[in-house]
């Protein structure tokens, strides 16, 4: 039932909070969506998820987690967070990012992994939706600084299809570590070109002196 997933706070969610998951899981099932593989059953993770290629990325993202019982969080502005969507935005699993404090961001999600008993953290790993396929680092960063592992997360428009990689632990070779999400992500779309580009993306870190 949705408000008794794992990774809620305890305080019970507004009503608009739910009202809201309730819509998103109603049209993730509308649309057919189906699910391959499912999360791991542990309590913190950065889930990366690849390509970010539609405005409706999030809202079937947020009804497969839904499916799997996980109050997915995301990291937003803190500006977004100011009354009256403060209780709203927080309920909705957004964690405030404030660029002006000292600690960075990295610094800022890592502290909040360290103060929740369950957080699985919902990054777009390419950045923004016109990026080429090259993955942004941050999501790998946050992962190494918190010390938890990484879920690939891969989704296909046409067939309306999302799914769920195992786990992979960072061992600070980022190239390394990529090219294991870049060979997951091909095994399940070889022919999408934003993973060749990944996949390219993960040789050329390895093969560089300073990978």
């Amino acid at each position: 039932m949705i408000g008794q997933e794992k990774g809620y706070s305890q305080r019970p969610p507004s009503p608009l909070s739910r009202l809201a998951r309730r819509i998103l899981l109603w049209l993730y099932r509308w649309k057919g969506w189906t699910l391959d593989g499912h999360l791991p059953d542990i309590p913190k993770y950065v889930i990366a998820g690849a390509p970010h290629s539609s405005n409706w990325d999030f809202v079937f993202f947020v009804g497969a987690t839904a499916e799997e019982g996980i109050q997915p969080n995301f990291m937003g502005k803190h500006t977004l967070f100011k009354w009256p969507l403060t209780r709203f935005m927080l309920d909705m699993g957004g964690i405030p990012i404030d660029r002006s404090k000292r600690a960075n961001a990295v610094e800022q999600v890592a502290a909040e992994f360290a103060r929740r008993d369950h957080l699985a953290l919902v990054i777009a790993a390419e950045g923004t939706r016109s990026n080429d396929g090259s993955w942004k680092s941050g999501f790998y960063h946050i992962a190494m600084a918190a010390g938890v592992p990484i879920v690939p997360t891969w989704v296909c428009n046409e067939r309306r299809i999302l799914g769920f990689g195992p786990p992979i632990a960072p061992t600070g070779d980022y190239g390394a570590d990529l090219s294991k999400i870049a060979a997951f992500m091909r095994s399940k779309l070889p022919d999408l070109e934003r993973y060749k580009v990944l996949e390219a993306q993960a040789r050329q870190l390895m093969e560089s002196p300073n990978g």
